[in-house]
């Protein structure tokens, strides 16, 4: 079964993820600190609730969850990255599953959250299984850190890596919408929070985007061609070079949504 699920996952996510495991641990960006009062306002996480962290990874995103009290259930395809999460977060339940065959009984989960991965697995498919699993009156929560394009830097950031990315699903796609059509979810309402990501240019620019799943799936050489581009970015650019720390600029988009009644 653990393989039939591999085999559903993208490539560019199942081979990009379980090879830069460690770097996506250490370079992507954690969240906002005013995304505990969403979590809370809008899925009704606290004490006694029971939440679904979806395409958990390596638990980024769990251990916000965990602040909020709920109890947290983690389902992750990848091997490499759910064996992460599971050494770091013992308290959590994880599994392995997808999100088109859940392994959870219907109605057992009061909120499911996806962080940085909704756009993998955007399917009607999907949030039918996501609708079974959530107790009557249960929310659906999408959470993305989004670069923000209007820092010269960042934007070339992206002119390097976006050459690499044929097919993989991406957030800025838009794909992700277009479940929504078919009436299983309302439409999603978004809420956006800014957020610095404050790290060495080595955590918030090189592992970061050495762990972007179609980066990450790269030939070693290739690999190695982008990652000199980065760093001489860091190093020539006005805002980068010779700085200990960083802030990497976001702006993090929090979308939430209820089953169609």
């Amino acid at each position: 079964m653990a393989d039939e699920q591999a085999r559903d996952v993208h490539a560019a996510a199942r081979d990009g993820f379980a090879a830069e495991a460690d770097a996506y641990s250490r370079g992507r960006p954690d969240y906002p600190a005013a995304l505990l009062g969403w979590l809370g306002d809008k899925l009704g996480l606290a004490p006694g609730k029971a939440v679904l962290d979806l395409g958990a990874g390596t638990g980024k995103f769990t251990r916000m969850l965990l602040q909020t009290g709920a109890a947290v259930t983690a389902v992750e395809p990848v091997d490499a990255m759910r064996a992460k999460l599971a050494t770091s977060l013992s308290t959590v339940t994880a599994l392995t599953g997808t999100a088109e065959t859940l392994p959870l009984e219907d109605a057992t989960v009061d909120a499911v959250v996806c962080a940085q991965a909704f756009h993998w697995f955007a399917t009607e498919a999907a949030l039918v299984q996501i609708r079974r699993v959530l107790k009557p009156g249960g929310a659906l929560g999408l959470v993305w850190n989004v670069r923000d394009q209007s820092v010269d830097w960042v934007a070339a950031i992206t002119r390097i890596i976006e050459p690499y990315e044929g097919d993989a699903p991406r957030f800025h796609k838009g794909d992700w919408r277009r479940p929504f059509a078919g009436g299983v979810f309302d439409e999603p309402q978004m809420t956006c929070f800014a957020y610095r990501h404050v790290g060495s240019a080595q955590e918030v620019i090189i592992d970061r985007f050495l762990s972007v799943s179609f980066i990450a799936a790269l030939p070693a050489s290739e690999k190695a061609a982008v990652e000199q581009r980065l760093r001489r970015l860091v190093a020539t650019h006005a805002d980068l070079r010779g700085r200990d720390e960083i802030a990497f600029p976001y702006l993090t988009q929090a979308y939430f949504s209820r089953p169609a009644s």
